[in-house]
């Protein structure tokens, strides 16, 4: 906790995130017994999706335990969830809507999220079965704007008995049974599976390899921000403009992460833009036959003319 601390400003005050549950119980009670020694303000929120009965009640429990434990503010945040994206990824937006909402009107330098090692491992599993490539398999960051994440590298099991010794009773969400979502069948069916098959310290292993793929994907992202600087002719009105002789000369995974910023700076939604779409813009670059316009989400094109590799809005004039 002091690690994920150090660098925010005296006086500040720092939010973490509290479900009830043993990981983000037991990350409460440490900014709890920290914050002061470091002269920081402490305060807890806990949301309320709405989705099971009895949740308001709960809620407000957590929102009481806050208070004991010495966090001020400590509110309860209700959200209504939709229903794009699936029931695990709607009250995960709807969750982190009412997050940045609440540490903008409360003024919070930083938001705490209880995510242990054995979250990351079940990240970064799901990254494998997607085949998302290495930003995905480097899982979460510690560290994402507002958000730190202290427990990434301990184990849950560490969450509940640190509960355990300070006489915090958790409470257990049936969602986290439920093996009709996803993670919860990673977390009770896969990774016991590999544990017991390939033996102990499959979690860790996965959580280093987060690391690991973190580092490698950080440094790709920095090397195409340069490469894009170098072969952008253009980049204005929601049109790019790319030298394809300055994308010849760069690697495959450089190359085609200046191609997805190109077509997001032109104006396609990051979420709806896939692996299929940047591969068939390089090959206008790698395979280049005199073959027409690639479409890309957003209503955009993708064209190459006269050297240069066009990103624009449909139909490119």
């Amino acid at each position: 906790m002091r690690e994920a601390l150090a660098g925010i400003p005296e006086g500040a005050l720092v939010l973490a995130a509290c479900s009830g549950g043993a990981d983000s119980l037991a990350l409460a009670a440490a900014l709890a017994f920290v914050a002061p020694r470091m002269r920081l303000r402490a305060g807890l929120v806990t949301v309320d999706h709405q989705l099971q009965e009895g949740s308001a009640e709960r809620a407000r429990l957590v929102a009481a335990i806050g208070g004991e434990l010495g966090l001020d503010p400590a509110e309860v945040l209700t959200v209504t969830v939709g229903t794009a994206g699936g029931p695990e990824a709607a009250a995960r937006e709807a969750r982190y809507a009412a997050l940045a909402e609440a540490a903008d009107r409360l003024g919070a330098e930083a938001v705490l999220l209880g995510h242990t090692r054995d979250d990351q491992a079940e990240t970064v599993l799901l990254g494998l079965a997607r085949g998302s490539g290495p930003r995905s398999l480097s899982g979460m960051a510690a560290e994402s704007g507002r958000y730190r994440r202290p427990l990434l590298h301990i184990p849950r099991s560490t969450t509940v008995l640190a509960c355990q010794a300070q006489n915090l009773r958790p409470w257990h969400d049936p969602h986290n049974e439920d093996v009709r979502y996803t993670r919860v069948r990673v977390r009770k069916q896969v990774l016991p599976v590999l544990e017991r098959e390939l033996g102990p310290g499959v979690a860790e292993a996965l959580a280093r390899t987060a690391a690991m793929a973190r580092e490698d994907a950080d440094a790709l992202d920095e090397w195409a921000a340069v490469a894009y600087e170098n072969c952008a002719l253009s980049d204005i009105g929601g049109s790019v403009t790319l030298a394809v002789s300055e994308l010849e000369k760069l690697p495959d995974a450089v190359r085609r992460r200046v191609l997805r910023r190109a077509a997001i700076t032109a104006g396609a939604p990051s979420g709806a833009l896939s692996a299929t779409h940047v591969l068939a813009v390089d090959r206008l670059v790698t395979v280049w036959r005199g073959q027409k316009a690639v479409d890309l989400p957003g209503g955009l094109s993708a064209v190459r003319r006269y050297g240069t590799l066009i990103v624009a809005i449909s139909p490119i004039a």
